[in-house]
Protein backbone atom coordinates (compact mmCIF):
# COMPACT_ATOMS: atom_id res chain seq x y z
CA UNK A 1 0.00 0.00 0.00
CA UNK A 2 1.36 3.41 -0.91
CA UNK A 3 1.88 5.69 2.10
CA UNK A 4 1.50 9.37 1.28
CA UNK A 5 2.70 12.30 3.39
CA UNK A 6 0.29 14.81 4.90
CA UNK A 7 2.32 17.35 2.90
CA UNK A 8 1.28 15.69 -0.37
CA UNK A 9 -1.56 17.19 -2.40
CA UNK A 10 -3.62 14.02 -1.86
CA UNK A 11 -4.15 14.94 1.80
CA UNK A 12 -6.12 18.10 1.00
CA UNK A 13 -9.42 16.17 0.67
CA UNK A 14 -9.00 14.65 4.11
CA UNK A 15 -7.49 17.34 6.32
CA UNK A 16 -4.76 19.92 6.68
CA UNK A 17 -1.56 20.64 8.56
CA UNK A 18 -1.70 23.34 11.24
CA UNK A 19 1.05 25.56 12.59
CA UNK A 20 1.34 28.13 15.37
CA UNK A 21 0.21 26.12 18.41
CA UNK A 22 3.07 25.03 20.68
CA UNK A 23 2.78 21.31 21.43
CA UNK A 24 6.05 20.80 23.34
CA UNK A 25 4.45 20.47 26.78
CA UNK A 26 1.78 18.11 25.44
CA UNK A 27 4.45 15.90 23.88
CA UNK A 28 6.37 15.76 27.17
CA UNK A 29 3.25 14.66 29.03
CA UNK A 30 2.41 12.06 26.38
CA UNK A 31 5.91 10.58 26.68
CA UNK A 32 5.31 9.93 30.40
CA UNK A 33 2.36 7.62 29.66
CA UNK A 34 3.57 4.03 29.19
CA UNK A 35 2.50 1.96 26.22
CA UNK A 36 -0.05 -0.81 26.83
CA UNK A 37 1.39 -4.33 26.92
CA UNK A 38 -0.39 -5.12 23.65
CA UNK A 39 -2.74 -3.48 21.18
CA UNK A 40 -3.96 0.06 21.65
CA UNK A 41 -5.46 2.20 24.39
CA UNK A 42 -7.67 5.27 24.16
CA UNK A 43 -8.83 7.83 26.72
CA UNK A 44 -11.16 10.66 25.59
CA UNK A 45 -9.90 13.05 28.27
CA UNK A 46 -6.45 12.95 29.93
CA UNK A 47 -6.06 15.29 32.92
CA UNK A 48 -2.29 15.79 32.50
CA UNK A 49 -2.80 16.95 28.90
CA UNK A 50 -5.65 19.27 29.78
CA UNK A 51 -3.48 20.82 32.53
CA UNK A 52 -1.04 22.08 29.87
CA UNK A 53 -1.22 25.73 28.82
CA UNK A 54 -1.88 24.60 25.25
CA UNK A 55 -5.33 23.34 26.29
CA UNK A 56 -6.61 26.94 26.13
CA UNK A 57 -5.25 27.30 22.59
CA UNK A 58 -7.07 24.20 21.41
CA UNK A 59 -10.31 25.45 22.92
CA UNK A 60 -9.98 28.99 21.57
CA UNK A 61 -8.13 28.60 18.26
CA UNK A 62 -8.76 25.02 17.09
CA UNK A 63 -12.43 24.82 18.11
CA UNK A 64 -13.42 28.50 18.22
CA UNK A 65 -14.31 28.58 21.90
CA UNK A 66 -16.26 25.32 22.07
CA UNK A 67 -15.73 23.06 25.10
CA UNK A 68 -13.01 20.56 24.16
CA UNK A 69 -11.23 17.51 25.49
CA UNK A 70 -7.63 16.47 25.02
CA UNK A 71 -7.39 12.70 24.94
CA UNK A 72 -4.88 10.22 23.65
CA UNK A 73 -4.64 7.04 21.57
CA UNK A 74 -1.48 5.01 22.06
CA UNK A 75 -0.01 1.57 21.54
CA UNK A 76 0.90 -0.55 18.52
CA UNK A 77 -1.24 -1.11 15.43
CA UNK A 78 -0.94 -1.75 11.70
CA UNK A 79 -4.51 -2.71 10.75
CA UNK A 80 -7.60 -0.83 9.60
CA UNK A 81 -10.28 -2.81 11.54
CA UNK A 82 -12.82 0.06 11.59
CA UNK A 83 -13.50 3.59 10.41
CA UNK A 84 -15.35 6.27 12.34
CA UNK A 85 -16.52 9.83 11.89
CA UNK A 86 -17.72 12.72 14.05
CA UNK A 87 -19.79 15.82 13.37
CA UNK A 88 -16.65 17.95 13.63
CA UNK A 89 -12.94 17.92 12.98
CA UNK A 90 -10.43 15.97 15.06
CA UNK A 91 -6.91 17.26 15.77
CA UNK A 92 -3.97 14.86 16.09
CA UNK A 93 -0.41 15.42 17.28
CA UNK A 94 2.09 12.56 17.55
CA UNK A 95 5.08 12.10 19.82
CA UNK A 96 6.66 10.18 16.93
CA UNK A 97 5.74 9.62 13.31
CA UNK A 98 2.43 7.82 12.81
CA UNK A 99 0.16 6.76 9.95
CA UNK A 100 -3.54 7.49 9.45
CA UNK A 101 -5.78 5.28 7.31
CA UNK A 102 -8.46 7.55 5.82
CA UNK A 103 -11.48 7.55 3.52
CA UNK A 104 -14.35 9.98 2.87
CA UNK A 105 -17.94 9.87 4.06
CA UNK A 106 -19.23 10.45 0.54
CA UNK A 107 -17.53 7.20 -0.53
CA UNK A 108 -20.02 5.19 1.54
CA UNK A 109 -22.45 3.56 -0.89
CA UNK A 110 -25.67 1.86 0.22
CA UNK A 111 -24.44 1.96 3.80
CA UNK A 112 -21.12 0.21 3.05
CA UNK A 113 -17.60 1.44 2.34
CA UNK A 114 -15.21 -0.51 0.08
CA UNK A 115 -11.81 -0.57 1.82
CA UNK A 116 -10.15 -0.12 -1.58
CA UNK A 117 -11.07 3.56 -1.13
CA UNK A 118 -8.80 3.88 1.93
CA UNK A 119 -5.53 5.83 1.65
CA UNK A 120 -2.60 5.94 4.09
CA UNK A 121 -0.91 9.16 5.23
CA UNK A 122 2.24 9.54 7.32
CA UNK A 123 2.24 12.33 9.90
CA UNK A 124 5.68 13.49 11.10
CA UNK A 125 6.45 13.72 14.81
CA UNK A 126 5.29 16.97 16.40
CA UNK A 127 3.15 18.03 13.42
CA UNK A 128 -0.45 18.99 14.22
CA UNK A 129 -3.02 17.80 11.69
CA UNK A 130 -6.74 18.44 11.43
CA UNK A 131 -8.84 15.53 10.19
CA UNK A 132 -12.06 16.92 8.73
CA UNK A 133 -15.50 15.89 9.98
CA UNK A 134 -16.24 14.30 6.59
CA UNK A 135 -13.13 12.11 6.83
CA UNK A 136 -13.38 8.52 8.04
CA UNK A 137 -10.54 7.55 10.36
CA UNK A 138 -9.74 5.29 13.32
CA UNK A 139 -6.78 4.21 15.45
CA UNK A 140 -3.41 5.44 14.17
CA UNK A 141 -0.75 2.98 12.98
CA UNK A 142 2.84 2.94 14.19
CA UNK A 143 5.84 3.37 11.90
CA UNK A 144 8.21 1.51 14.25
CA UNK A 145 6.93 -1.41 16.30
CA UNK A 146 9.68 -0.99 18.90
CA UNK A 147 8.38 2.46 19.91
CA UNK A 148 4.68 2.21 18.97
CA UNK A 149 2.71 5.45 18.75
CA UNK A 150 1.38 8.11 21.12
CA UNK A 151 -1.11 10.47 19.48
CA UNK A 152 -3.08 13.38 20.94
CA UNK A 153 -6.80 13.29 20.09
CA UNK A 154 -8.52 16.67 20.46
CA UNK A 155 -12.31 16.70 20.07
CA UNK A 156 -15.39 18.50 21.40
CA UNK A 157 -15.96 17.56 25.03
CA UNK A 158 -18.07 14.47 25.51
CA UNK A 159 -17.10 12.81 22.24
CA UNK A 160 -16.50 9.04 22.53
CA UNK A 161 -18.26 8.84 25.90
CA UNK A 162 -21.55 7.11 26.73
CA UNK A 163 -23.85 6.44 23.78
CA UNK A 164 -27.11 8.42 23.88
CA UNK A 165 -30.53 6.78 23.85
CA UNK A 166 -31.80 6.25 20.31
CA UNK A 167 -35.29 5.95 18.85
CA UNK A 168 -34.13 4.58 15.51
CA UNK A 169 -35.29 7.61 13.54
CA UNK A 170 -32.19 7.77 11.31
CA UNK A 171 -30.48 5.10 9.18
CA UNK A 172 -27.22 6.36 10.67
CA UNK A 173 -28.32 5.22 14.12
CA UNK A 174 -27.02 1.74 13.42
CA UNK A 175 -23.49 3.16 13.22
CA UNK A 176 -23.65 5.18 16.44
CA UNK A 177 -21.27 3.50 18.90
CA UNK A 178 -20.74 6.32 21.41
CA UNK A 179 -21.48 10.01 21.77
CA UNK A 180 -20.56 11.80 18.53
CA UNK A 181 -18.98 8.57 17.20
CA UNK A 182 -20.38 6.77 14.15
CA UNK A 183 -18.47 3.51 13.56
CA UNK A 184 -18.16 1.25 10.50
CA UNK A 185 -16.55 -2.07 11.41
CA UNK A 186 -14.78 -4.68 9.30
CA UNK A 187 -16.22 -8.18 9.81
CA UNK A 188 -12.81 -9.43 11.00
CA UNK A 189 -12.52 -6.78 13.73
CA UNK A 190 -13.04 -7.24 17.47
CA UNK A 191 -15.51 -4.35 17.31
CA UNK A 192 -17.73 -6.29 14.88
CA UNK A 193 -17.60 -9.33 17.16
CA UNK A 194 -18.77 -7.04 19.98
CA UNK A 195 -21.80 -5.85 18.02
CA UNK A 196 -20.57 -2.88 15.99
CA UNK A 197 -22.23 -2.35 12.61
CA UNK A 198 -20.41 -4.32 9.90
CA UNK A 199 -20.13 -1.75 7.11
CA UNK A 200 -16.64 -2.21 5.61
CA UNK A 201 -16.28 -4.49 2.59
CA UNK A 202 -13.00 -5.79 1.19
CA UNK A 203 -9.57 -6.33 2.67
CA UNK A 204 -8.95 -5.50 6.30
CA UNK A 205 -5.92 -3.41 5.36
CA UNK A 206 -2.64 -4.16 7.14
CA UNK A 207 0.20 -1.71 6.43
CA UNK A 208 2.90 -3.88 8.06
CA UNK A 209 4.37 -4.98 4.69
CA UNK A 210 4.77 -1.34 3.67
CA UNK A 211 6.76 -0.32 6.77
Amino acid sequence: MKIYSVYDAEFARYGRVHSGMDGAALLREMERIPLPESGTAYEPSVASLEACEAFADYQASAFGGMPVQLGMCWGRNTKLNCLEYHRDSEFNLGLGDFILLLAKQDEIENGVLDTAKVKAFRVPAGVLVEVYATTLHYAPCHTDETVGFRVLVALPRGTNTAKPALRGVSPEDRYLAARNKWLLAHPESAEAKNGAAVALRGENIDIAPAL
